[in-house]
């Protein structure tokens, strides 16, 4: 098998997370916390922006503002899914994030989303 296929196989078995993510602008040290079933797909987050799709209207217009550079993307916690019960990652994954949410207290998050 060559190289690729070989890592092309590889990122597929690669175990899919859940978990907690900010977005945190360096120019003004505001952040954004949000939370995904997926963290590979952090960089479909980084394409809306760049595309000028991204939901939050503040981070869109500071991503504009300040460019690609002044922003740094985290994954603050990765969602622990417990073995041998019945578990429920949505539900999971929302507290998850309403806990860093109250921890952090994200100026992104807090503002009115303008139109």
């Amino acid at each position: 098998m060559d190289r690729k296929k070989e890592l092309k196989l590889l990122y597929k078995e690669k175990e899919v997370q859940a978990g907690v993510y900010q977005i945190k602008n360096t120019q003004n040290q505001k952040v954004f916390v949000g939370s995904t079933p997926n963290l590979r797909t952090l960089n479909g987050r980084k394409f809306e922006l760049k595309l000028g799709g991204h939901t939050n209207k503040d981070l869109q217009k500071d991503w504009n503002q300040f460019g690609e550079d002044a922003f740094v993307f985290e994954i603050l916690e990765v969602l622990e899914e417990k073995e041998g019960e019945y578990f429920d990652v949505k539900d999971a994954l929302k507290k998850l994030e309403d806990k860093w949410l109250e921890q952090l207290r994200p100026e992104y998050n807090n503002m009115v989303k303008s139109d």
